[in-house]
């Protein structure tokens, strides 16, 4: 049986060795003391988002990041599902599957309009995942600007 725990102090270490497993995927960058003191003010900030870790007969098997955003467009607050990670030794189990229901049932909880994700266009597994749990392919182009210091 899955479940979902919200993240605490305490976890940062745990959530941030999964975090590196996560990034090294694709090769993104990490600095793993500064996700430590990110993760020590997302969790003192309840408007900043939710993170929950996963866990499958007690083991803890992934994480789940929501990020708040407030948009007039959709009439309040919505989420970016920033990150959801599963290990590689239980992916294929039905974990993710869980993992996105348990984020939709959150949705009206959390008084949420709408949720947001991206996917590497190389993750055709989690692609399915998310569409055969009712997520469209947005027709707009995420863009950023990255302030450098």
């Amino acid at each position: 049986m899955t479940s979902f725990k919200p993240l605490e102090i305490i976890d940062i270490s745990t959530i941030t060795q999964m975090m590196q497993d996560f990034y090294a995927i694709d090769n993104y960058p990490m600095d793993v003391e500064v996700a430590k003191n990110l993760f020590q003010e997302f969790i003192s900030n309840e408007h900043l988002g939710k993170s929950w870790l996963i866990y499958t007969e007690n083991e803890i098997v992934g994480y789940i990041i929501l990020t708040f955003i407030f948009s007039f467009e959709y009439g309040g607050k919505i989420a970016f599902v920033d990150e959801l990670f599963i290990k590689e030794t239980a992916r294929g189990k039905g974990i993710g599957k869980e993992a996105i229901q348990f984020i939709q049932k959150e949705v009206p909880k959390l008084s949420l309009k709408l949720l947001y994700l991206e996917v590497e266009p190389h993750n055709e597994n989690a692609q399915k995942l998310y569409l055969a749990h009712d997520f469209v392919i947005h027709n707009r182009k995420l863009m950023k600007y990255k302030v450098t210091k």
